[in-house]
C-alpha cells in the first residue's frame, strides 16, 4: 500500500469509530428512555387492564351469585312455609319442577337428607338419581343454612354455579333445594370483554412506544447535530450554523450554539486581526528605532539638531512600545483576574483639570483648541483609584484627538447628575458608524478605523470605570458632528449607575450625554495628528504615562 494512503485510511477508521461511538451513546439514551418512561406506562396499563378485568368478572359471578340466592330462598321459604308432611312435599315438589320457567337457563333440583345426599327431582330430569357431592350441599346440612358454590361439575366437568337451600318443616331440614346453571355463556362474555380489554390496553402501549419514539427521536437527532456540530467547533471549523427545527428548549439550545459559533467565529477574527495590527504597530516604531539607531551610530550626522531629531524619535517610539505593552499587560491582568484598584478618597475634579491642562498644551501645537468649563461648584472626594482615572482620562483625549481631531475642537466638562459626577469629552470629527456602535468597546474591536491601535484602550477602559462601580457611555451628537464620551462615577461605592440618557447635541454642558469612545473605530483624514511621545517629553517629561485608545 502507497505510505501517502495509510494517513487516510487511518483518518477514515477514526471517523468510522466516531460514529460508532456516537451510534452507541444514542442508542444507550434511547434504551435509557424506554426503560425509565415506557416500562412505566407497560406497567400502569397491564395493571389497570388487570384490575378491569378482576373487576368485571367479579361484578359477573356476584350478580349471577345474587340472583341464584334470591331464587333460592324464595323456593326455601315457599316450601317451609306450605309443606306439613314428605307427601305434601314431594307432590309440591313434583308439581313445582314441572311448571318452573326457568328450564332453559336453570335446573331446579332437590336433595335428599342422608350421609350422601342424591337428587331425588331435577327439572333436567336426567338427573335425579346421582349424587352430586359438591360443597355446597354439605355445608347446608352443617350450618343449615344456604351455600354457594361455584366449580367444575364433578359428574360432566362444565364449568356451574350453584345454590343450595335448606327445606324444613317441623323444626327439621327435610330436603335440600339446590339451583344449578352452566357459566359457559358468562365465560364466553368474559372472555370477549377480557379480550377487548387486552387489546385496548395492548393498543395504547402500542401508540404510547410509537409516540415516545417519535418524540425521543425529535430530542435524540437534533441532540446528535449539536453534538457533531459543536464538536466541529472544538475542532476549529467556527461560524458554521445548524437550522432550526423546534420553536422549543431544543429550538432555545440550537440558538445558544449558533450564537455561541457566530461569536467565537467573530472573537477569532477580531484576535487575528489584534494580532496583525499589534504585529504592525511593533514593527513600525521597532523600525525607526532600528534606523535611526543605524544612523547615529555610524557617525554621519554632523548637524547636532539632526542629531537630537534621531535621539528624540528613539525616545518618542521607544515610548509608545512601553505604552502598548503596557497595554498588552493591563488587559492580560483583566483577563486573568488579576486586575485591582487601590481606592481612596480623591480630589476627581483635580485630576481630571490636571489632565485637560497637561492635553491642551500637546492639542495647541496641532491647532486643536481643548476647552473645558468648570462646574459651578466644588465636588466632595469620591473613593477611586487616581492613577487608573488618570488612564482612563488620557485615553479618552487621546482618542479625542486621534479621531476627532478634524475638528479643531474639543469640550470637556465635568457636573453632576443624579447623584453621579459626570466627565463629558466632546469632539467635532465624523463620529462614529452606526454599526460600530455597539461594538465599541469591546476587545480588539477596531471597526472601521484607519488608526494605530491595538483595539484594547476601551475595552481597559470600560472595566476601570465598571470597577468604580460606574459606566462609561459612547454615542454619536444628535447634531451629526463628532462624538460624546460621558464617564459616570458614583459619589459612594452604593449607587447604581443609572440608565443611559439621550444624545447631547453639542455641548459640554450636558453631562447625560453619551458619546465616542478611547478607541473609535472611525476614519479621518490626517489632517491633525497627535503629539509624539518626544514631544511630550520635550514639554512635560512628567507626563509619559498616559496610553493611547487602540
Amino acid at each position: 500500500m502507497p505510505e501517502q494512503e495509510k494517513p487516510e485510511l487511518e483518518q477514515k477508521e477514526k471517523v468510522h469509530l466516531k460514529h460508532l461511538g456516537h451510534r452507541l451513546r444514542v442508542r444507550g439514551i434511547r434504551n435509557r428512555w424506554m426503560r425509565n418512561s415506557f416500562m412505566a406506562v407497560v406497567v400502569i396499563m397491564l395493571g389497570m387492564a388487570v384490575a378491569v378485568i378482576l373487576g368485571v368478572v367479579n361484578y359477573y359471578h356476584a350478580s349471577m351469585q345474587s340472583g341464584l340466592e334470591t331464587k333460592a330462598q324464595t323456593v326455601s321459604d315457599f316450601f317451609t312455609s306450605y309443606a306439613t308432611s314428605e307427601q305434601e312435599f314431594e307432590w309440591m315438589a313434583r308439581s313445582y319442577i314441572r311448571d318452573f320457567d326457568e328450564k332453559d337457563q336453570l335446573e331446579l333440583q332437590f336433595l335428599s337428607v342422608e350421609e350422601q345426599p342424591g337428587v331425588q327431582l331435577s327439572s333436567f330430569g336426567l338427573m335425579a338419581g346421582s349424587k352430586p357431592g359438591t360443597p355446597d350441599i354439605m355445608q347446608v346440612l352443617v350450618t343449615g343454612k344456604m351455600a354457594p358454590w361455584t366449580g367444575k361439575d364433578p359428574s360432566t366437568g362444565e364449568h356451574i354455579m350453584t345454590v343450595s337451600a335448606p327445606v324444613t318443616f317441623n323444626g327439621e331440614i327435610k330436603a335440600i333445594m339446590r339451583l344449578v346453571t352452566s357459566l359457559a355463556p358468562m365465560d364466553h362474555q368474559l372472555f370477549i370483554i377480557i379480550s377487548l380489554v387486552l387489546t385496548g390496553a395492548l393498543f395504547v402501549i402500542l401508540m404510547t412506544y410509537i409516540i415516545n419514539m417519535l418524540f425521543v427521536r425529535s430530542i435524540i437527532e437534533p441532540m446528535a447535530g449539536i453534538t457533531e456540530t459543536a464538536k466541529r467547533i472544538a475542532s476549529g471549523y467556527y461560524g458554521i450554523q445548524l437550522e432550526k427545527e423546534y420553536d422549543d428548549e431544543i429550538g432555545d439550545l440550537l440558538d445558544a450554539i449558533n450564537d455561541m459559533s457566530t461569536r467565537i467565529r467573530q472573537n477569532e477574527q477580531m484576535k487575528r486581526e489584534f494580532i496583525s495590527s499589534v504585529s504592525h504597530e511593533l514593527r513600525t516604531p521597532l523600525t525607526a528605532i532600528n534606523g535611526w539607531g543605524e544612523t547615529l551610530i555610524s557617525g554621519k550626522l554632523d548637524n547636532a539638531q539632526d542629531f537630537r531629531k534621531g535621539l528624540n524619535i528613539i525616545v518618542s517610539e521607544s515610548h509608545r512600545l512601553t505604552k502598548m505593552v503596557e497595554e498588552l499587560l493591563e488587559f492580560s491582568r483583566i483577563e486573568d483576574g488579576r486586575f485591582n484598584l487601590n481606592v481612596e478618597m480623591i480630589d476627581i475634579q483635580a485630576e481630571f483639570e490636571d489632565a485637560v491642562y497637561t492635553y491642551r498644551e500637546f492639542y495647541r501645537k496641532e491647532n486643536i483648541t481643548l476647552n473645558y468649563q468648570e462646574p459651578e461648584k466644588d465636588f466632595a472626594p469620591l473613593p477611586g483609584d487616581p492613577e487608573r482615572l488618570r488612564q482612563v482620562f488620557s485615553n479618552l483625549l487621546d482618542n479625542a484627538a486621534k479621531h476627532g481631531g478634524s475638528g479643531k475642537r474639543i469640550d470637556t466638562t465635568i457636573g453632576e447628575e443624579e447623584g453621579y459626577v459626570a466627565i463629558v469629552i466632546r469632539d467635532y470629527g465624523p463620529g462614529v458608524p452606526e454599526k460600530d456602535l455597539p461594538h465599541i468597546k469591546e476587545k480588539f474591536y477596531k471597526g472601521s478605523s484607519k488608526a494605530r491601535g491595538n483595539g484594547i484602550g476601551l475595552a481597559v477602559c470600560d472595566e476601570i470605570i465598571q470597577r468604580h462601580g460606574g459606566r462609561l457611555d459612547i454615542t454619536n451628537a444628535t447634531d451629526g458632528t463628532g462624538c460624546v464620551v460621558t464617564i459616570l462615577l458614583p459619589k459612594s461605592t452604593a449607587t447604581p449607575a443609572p440608565a443611559p440618557a439621550a444624545n447631547p447635541a453639542v455641548a459640554p454642558t450636558a453631562p447625560a450625554a453619551t458619546a465616542a469612545p478611547a478607541e473609535m473605530p472611525v476614519p479621518v483624514e490626517e489632517t491633525a495628528s497627535q503629539p509624539t511621545a518626544a514631544e511630550r517629553v520635550e514639554v512635560h517629561p512628567e507626563e509619559t504615562s498616559g496610553t493611547e485608545d487602540e
